[in-house]
């Protein structure tokens, strides 16, 4: 077992990828803390792992408050933290809102398959304030507040490991999702940075930047939007969310011994190099 007797937590643990990486460190032989926004929805994968090895926690991490609170229980119920999994996420935050960027999506398609490729501006121009705000807040805020309250338990041991979820939308940036390509840039900035900053100090910081995986976030595509994605993904699937769990054991294990401030991205050939 790769995690015997490590401490592990996986923010956004409820479903999808967080819910497999969870299921996986227990696996592995980690006593894992699942977060969610409800305790019902992390005890739904508690109930999936190994008997014993999973607890569930509530929290928002875009609230400090909560964050803070949260991890003051992993300290006082496990008095150490080997390591954070920020999966933490949000996609589009409405009905409306998914339906307008899949319209423009789907436009954009056209035009590049009719070869007539035109510049499009609706999605920022008509993007609100709440929306930017909540999908940073979500993404780049809850990682800052959850690696920050890690640090504290990490450091002073010299040992840890912390693994960022970032996206190929990072890598190459969405036109439909500005807002979710300006948060996942910043947390593999964050990755890079804070790398370089506890390095010495024995703590190993990583990311993930995931192409399209079959998950809750991604269920509501149009089947046009899928279609496409799967003819620019030389693989030809969707990734399962086991598939970046797997990567995610890799980071978190010994056998990465060498690796921080770097990015591992199961995409299936969608963004190929760096």
């Amino acid at each position: 077992m790769r995690l015997r007797d490590k401490v592990g937590l996986v923010t956004g643990g409820g479903s999808g990828i967080g819910r497999a990486i969870a299921v996986r460190f227990a696996a592995e032989g980690a006593q894992v803390v699942v977060n969610d926004l409800t305790v019902e929805r992390a005890e739904t994968t508690v109930k999936g792992m190994v008997a014993g090895r999973g607890r569930a926690v509530a929290a928002d991490v875009s609230d400090s408050a909560q964050v803070r609170a949260m991890f003051a229980a992993v300290e006082r119920d496990f008095g150490r933290l080997d390591v954070l999994v920020n999966n933490a996420g949000i996609g589009l935050t409405s009905e409306d809102e998914r339906a307008r960027l899949t319209r423009v999506a789907e436009a954009r398609i056209g035009e590049t398959l009719a070869g007539e490729i035109k510049t499009r501006w609706d999605v920022t121009v008509n993007m609100t304030d709440a929306t930017w705000r909540r999908m940073l807040a979500v993404h780049l805020d809850g990682t800052f507040y959850c690696t920050r309250e890690a640090l504290r338990l990490m450091l002073p041991s010299s040992h840890g490991v912390i693994i960022n979820l970032a996206s190929v939308a990072a890598l190459t940036g969405l036109e439909t999702a500005p807002h979710y390509s300006a948060a996942k840039g910043g947390i593999l900035s964050f990755t890079r940075a804070l790398a370089r900053e506890v390095g010495a100090h024995g703590v190993r910081v990583n990311a993930i930047c995931p192409g399209y995986i079959d998950t809750p976030m991604t269920a509501g595509m149009s089947p046009l939007l899928q279609k496409v994605i799967l003819s620019r993904t030389p693989l030809g699937r969707w990734g399962e969310p086991e598939e970046v769990a797997a990567t995610a054991l890799f980071l978190a294990s010994d056998e990465s011994s060498f690796y921080t401030g770097q990015w591992l991205s199961p995409n299936g050939g969608l963004v190929i190099g760096g």
